[in-house]
């Protein structure tokens, strides 16, 4: 999509001129404010919590940035090693949201996601993945050892292809663009690592971060702090040998705050469906509490009982195991919005 630039506005008010980088730009186009950031890997972070803020932005502005791989764009030819790779999941942010303060939320709606490389990476690394031995899941056989492999991409036909290393057999895959990584600095100062899932969002792996999606989170510091990265061209559900396609992204979405919308964990919607999130181990704790919020967001915002809501969820609800490699397991819950009353918000 091209937005029509009225005007080029360097610095938008004096209280920030001094803050803002060379690698931002702000212009005004028909759809409100664009603010442009270019991330790279001297700014990049590893964890969610404070930092001093690389833009700022107004409810309803447009935010166009881009995000590294989950390996720092490091691996990119046959023989790289994980040893290469300066940390996990680096992230681009964050980004002030002006006139957040604990006890909003922030939507966060993803209007396109574009992968500008040539190939993925996807990766076998020893201690990860859901059929691998764990410092917390201790088995008697060693780690699987470490093992890379290299998707090329066809961006034209929206493809990405595997090619196995034991055979000949390739097979083309459908690209599916999303955030691994969405979320906002933690409540009470806590400082967590860009490989968690939590109530903040985080790692979450969730492929209803994508494009045409709203992304809900709940704010929990001033000005919330929100972060983007691990960028994924495609993943199977639960992710369970640990990575994506992990790809870098270009990425447009628009930032909304909703002053006094408190919400626990994070949530996702579309125009046919709306979806909760629960994180957390083990795996039926976490499906719990995405029943558990999804519940509480028909009652509030559809007006139905919770009981009534509960049995109607029984019979009609979907389940997506986002991942089951990280910290804390991700389960998403969701109903299509043709089965609901009409909103009363």
């Amino acid at each position: 999509m091209k937005t029509r630039i009225t005007g080029v506005v360097c610095l938008v008010a004096v209280s920030i001129a001094a803050a803002v980088p060379s690698c931002l730009a702000q212009t005004t186009g028909e759809t409100g404010r664009v603010v442009r950031y270019r991330a790279t890997m001297d700014a990049v972070k590893y964890v969610y919590g404070p930092a001093t803020p690389v833009a700022w932005l107004n409810s309803g502005d447009i935010l166009e940035t881009n995000t590294v791989d989950a390996f720092g764009d490091a691996l990119q030819h046959p023989g790289d090693t994980l040893s290469m790779v300066r940390g996990d999941n680096p992230l681009t942010g964050p980004f002030y949201i002006e006139g957040a303060e604990p006890g909003d939320t922030i939507a966060v709606h993803i209007l396109s996601l574009d992968v500008p490389s040539h190939q993925g990476v996807g990766a076998l690394v020893p201690g990860s993945g859901a059929l691998n031995p764990t410092e917390y899941t201790a088995m008697l056989n060693p780690p699987l050892p470490e093992r890379i492999w290299f998707y090329p991409i066809d961006p034209a036909n929206h493809l990405a292809r595997f090619e196995a290393h034991d055979s000949s057999y390739s097979v083309k895959i459908p690209l599916h663009p999303f955030f691994g990584c969405m979320g906002v600095a933690p409540a009470a100062s806590e400082v967590r690592s860009s490989v968690v899932p939590a109530e903040f969002g985080g790692n979450m792996d969730a492929s209803e971060a994508s494009a045409g999606n709203t992304v809900y989170l709940p704010v929990n510091v001033a000005g919330a702090l929100l972060y983007v990265g691990d960028g994924h061209a495609a993943m199977g559900d639960g992710e369970i040998a640990g990575t994506a396609i992990e790809v870098p992204l270009e990425a447009r979405m628009q930032v909304k705050l909703l002053r006094g919308r408190h919400i626990r964990w994070p949530r996702f919607e579309n125009e046919s469906e709306i979806m909760a999130a629960g994180i957390y181990r083990p795996l039926d704790d976490a499906l719990r509490i995405a029943f558990r919020e999804l519940v509480g967001w028909i009652h509030a915002d559809y007006g139905m009982s919770e009981l009534d809501a509960y049995e109607l969820l029984s019979k009609v609800a979907h389940i997506h195991v986002a991942e089951m490699v990280d910290p804390n397991y991700v389960v998403v819950a969701s109903i299509e919005k043709k089965y609901l009353p009409p909103s009363i918000h």
